[in-house]
């Protein structure tokens, strides 16, 4: 069985660590001038390298394997758990000059056990090393919080993202188009990991080693670009019985509204990009591809910079509330209910 690819191309040394330079050139300093922290909190969205550069720093402070434990703060949540952890803490390390203790989803500890622990972070033996990882910093007590240097995580911009798919896909030895490279940047939400894992179902279609966005729209459940053309067409022209239409389509094919809505909001964004500044094609072409630049030039006289600043303003408003709407469609509902008063 092959190797999945986020755990082929998982970073074995901080070089390779993408999108968090700023957190990087810290530890690396630190390591060379031998002045590391005895606990550090990494936080941050899913996927985007917490526990591999957790990895990376206990190796780069000569951290054995044998030396290295790591904890699951899910399902060791428990005041048993760090009470074991607090006894073995004093134990000498195997083969290293520190033993290194990693706690994933620190968040999900206990009241009890975040006590327990905060006991051995205020006097921690001199060979122990503590890194915390979290997806939500905020539930964490503030005195776990001050006795940790902090690091925060940033999603990864898509066009790194993309740049990252079209070079593991070509040491993949597939060939992909920059639709295919787009929708996994946008699909992933700034994780590196979640971008590997839908570049391993998308080259599971490979059959002549080159791979098309229409390939990959099916494969990622996609809406298609017809639906996402006649939506913004609707949008610019004002439409909104055509615009209704689709959004019916929408919810009957079970597209989520929120993902819709963010291909929506790409492509009018990419209207006034083009009626701001010419020189925006080539940068477009590279996220949207050179069809849907296309249709967008064929679709910027229909509407004014004011006109594509309001829809945009609605796009962004509808996007946030969709989650929390009784039936996700509504506010789209809504923003296209707004368009239509305004053409009145």
């Amino acid at each position: 069985m092959s190797k999945v690819l986020y755990r082929k191309y998982r970073p074995q040394k901080f070089g390779e660590v993408v999108g968090q330079e700023h957190i990087i050139d810290v530890l690396n300093s630190a390591i060379k001038t031998g002045k590391t922290a005895h606990a550090y909190l990494f936080s941050g969205p899913r996927g985007t390298g917490k526990t591999t550069t957790a990895r990376l720093l206990s190796s780069g402070i000569g951290c054995h394997d044998f030396d290295l434990l790591e904890m699951d703060g899910a399902s060791s949540r428990g005041i048993d758990e760090i009470r074991n952890l607090k006894e073995a803490v004093h134990v000498s390390p195997l083969k290293s000059d520190y033993k290194v203790y990693i706690i994933d989803e620190v968040h999900m500890l206990t009241k009890e056990a975040f006590n327990a622990l905060l006991k051995t972070l205020e006097e921690p033996p001199r060979h122990v090393v503590f890194i915390l990882a979290t997806t939500e910093p905020e539930k964490l007590p503030g005195t776990i919080t001050s006795r940790c240097q902090h690091f925060s995580f940033k999603k990864l911009p898509e066009n790194v993202l993309r740049r990252e798919v079209f070079k593991i896909a070509k040491r993949e030895g597939a060939e992909i188009d920059s639709e295919v490279a787009s929708l996994i940047a946008l699909f992933a939400d700034g994780s590196f990991r979640d971008a590997l894992v839908m570049l391993d179902q998308v080259l599971s279609l490979d059959s002549d080693g080159k791979i098309t966005g229409e390939e990959a729209r099916k494969i990622l459940s996609a809406p298609s670009k017809e639906l996402i053309q006649n939506f913004v067409s609707a949008l610019v022209e004002k439409d909104s019985n055509k615009g209704m239409e689709i959004l019916g389509e929408v919810v009957e094919k079970n597209i989520g509204v929120q993902l819709f809505l963010k291909f929506i909001l790409r492509n009018v964004r990419g209207l006034l990009m083009l009626k701001l500044s010419k020189k925006s094609d080539e940068q477009l072409e590279k996220i949207l591809g050179a069809d849907e630049v296309r249709f967008l030039k064929s679709e910027i006289k229909k509407a004014s910079v004011q006109d594509l600043g309001y829809i945009l303003t609605l796009l962004l408003d509808a996007y946030d509330k969709t989650n929390r709407a009784y039936l996700p469609q509504i506010p789209l509902e809504l923003a296209l209910a707004k368009l239509y008063l305004r053409k009145k």
